[in-house]
């Protein structure tokens, strides 16, 4: 969860019982941070580590994304983490051109709570998820998808290539629009005018308000999904579904985007962690324990390109009656891409427990196979073309053999990215995201 418009759990709160010792930091519309320099505008979002809010810097006056930690140590250690991989990235993107969030500053408040660590994040829009379910999981146009692409990747490319770096957990939620999706939600385009004091009534005041305005929020939006769930049921009684079904205009949509959420980003020679990346988007070499590197974001990206084509994730495996969520996984990926070769099936760390001695999985023996290209048409109803195309782009990428995959320059380069049928090509992002940088 990093500097997004919409962050956090949707229809939710963080709960106000996290609001204590070690916990998170209590924030008002005026508060201060880092000596008067950030003044606190509305509340963003939250997450597991920390709550993110839209703020003011005053320095130079212009809107960012506050993230303030939780004081206790181990999430302190996490943010320190985080700052040490987003330091490394703006450190080397003194142009703001290489499509990664750009980390402005940080410091540390201290609160009735702790010590919080807090990074100052330039302020983006909604993530590459929200506009999926803004678009009703219908799949976006391809040049729509190529332009998002060509961001991604070149942010991808600048990790791996220049800066040795593995984001090790990319995903729609963590690549996020340069600009909301509503321009009432943009502080900028809306023309909002900062709140540089404390609004009457808000100036002392104990933690209880705070703690009263959560419960009373929660409670009117438990009412407000009820009436929801009402409606929609009269709607679709009297056949009103069709709605629903309307395609939704992304037209004036900006879709250039960057990459946000390094909390659990890593050095190629310099790994921590064994397990990582988000389930469906997690790379078979992960699976099966037999060493990563940076071409297990490039499995992430294709499962992430797969997704804006068509809204559907790529793979979503469940836990049957005699398998696991592992196994069923590795049987999605192989009925898609065909079975995985024997050398790699059985070189894992942990492919015993999947795989028996010939390469062939234990407990789940009858594969239904159905390759990308006639899926993409079948289910999809890409036309012909459009999906050979797409499936030439992507097959390689989602290739069982790590080495085999493409690089993020390599994608670059390939045709089906090079279509010229969208105004930005291959050669303009970085000049997209410096006129961008300089109109911001």
């Amino acid at each position: 969860m990093s500097c997004s418009s919409s962050s956090g759990s949707e229809g939710e709160e963080e709960g106000f019982d996290s609001y204590r010792k070690g916990g998170y930091h209590a924030v008002r519309i005026g508060d201060p941070f880092s000596g008067g320099r950030y003044i606190a505008q509305r509340k963003l979002g939250w997450g597991q580590f920390s709550t993110v809010w839209l703020a003011y810097d005053t320095l130079s006056s212009s809107y960012v994304a506050l993230k303030i930690q939780k004081s206790a140590q181990q999430f302190a250690q996490a943010a320190l983490h985080e700052i040490e991989f987003l330091s490394a990235a703006a450190d080397g993107d003194l142009q703001n051109t290489k499509c990664v969030v750009r980390l402005i500053d940080h410091f540390k408040h201290a609160g009735p709570n702790g010590q919080h660590l807090c990074m100052v994040l330039e302020f983006l829009g909604d993530s590459l998820l929200r506009l999926i379910r803004y678009n009703r999981y219908k799949g976006l146009k391809m040049d729509k998808v190529r332009e998002i692409c060509r961001c991604v990747l070149t942010g991808l490319d600048y990790l791996h290539r220049e800066l040795g770096m593995i984001h090790s957990d990319l995903k729609p939620e963590n690549i996020l629009l340069c600009s909301t999706i509503d321009p009432a939600k943009d502080p900028v385009r809306s023309g909002l005018t900062p709140l540089l004091e404390k609004p009457e009534g808000n100036a002392n005041g104990g933690g209880g308000s705070s703690t009263m305005n959560l419960i009373e929020k929660k409670l009117k939006r438990r009412a407000k999904r009820a009436v929801a769930k009402i409606s929609e049921r009269r709607v679709s009684m009297v056949g009103g579904e069709a709605s629903s079904n309307t395609e939704r205009s992304l037209d004036g949509i900006d879709m250039r985007c960057k990459v946000v959420d390094f909390g659990n980003a890593c050095w190629a020679d310099k790994q921590f962690a064994e397990e990582i990346q988000t389930r469906q988007y997690r790379a078979p070499e992960v699976i099966l324990k037999s060493g990563y590197s940076f071409s297990v974001d490039m499995w992430s990206f294709g499962c992430t390109a797969f997704e804006l084509v068509t809204g559907d994730m790529l793979f979503a495996p469940k836990e049957g009656n005699s398998y696991g969520e592992d196994e069923d996984h590795l049987a999605l990926m192989m009925e898609l891409l065909g079975k995985m070769p024997r050398k790699i099936a059985i070189g894992g760390a942990k492919s015993k427990d999947y795989f028996d001695r010939h390469g062939d999985l234990k407990r789940i023996r009858r594969l239904k196979y159905w390759p990308l290209d006639r899926l993409l048409v079948d289910k999809y109803k890409l036309p012909e073309a459009e999906a050979k195309e797409f499936a030439e782009f992507l097959s390689p990428i989602l290739e069982f053999a790590p080495e085999k995959r493409p690089t993020a320059q390599q994608c670059l380069e390939h045709p089906w990215m090079n279509v010229v049928s969208t105004q930005n090509n291959a050669d303009n992002v970085e000049s997209q995201m410096r006129n961008l940088h300089i109109k911001g």
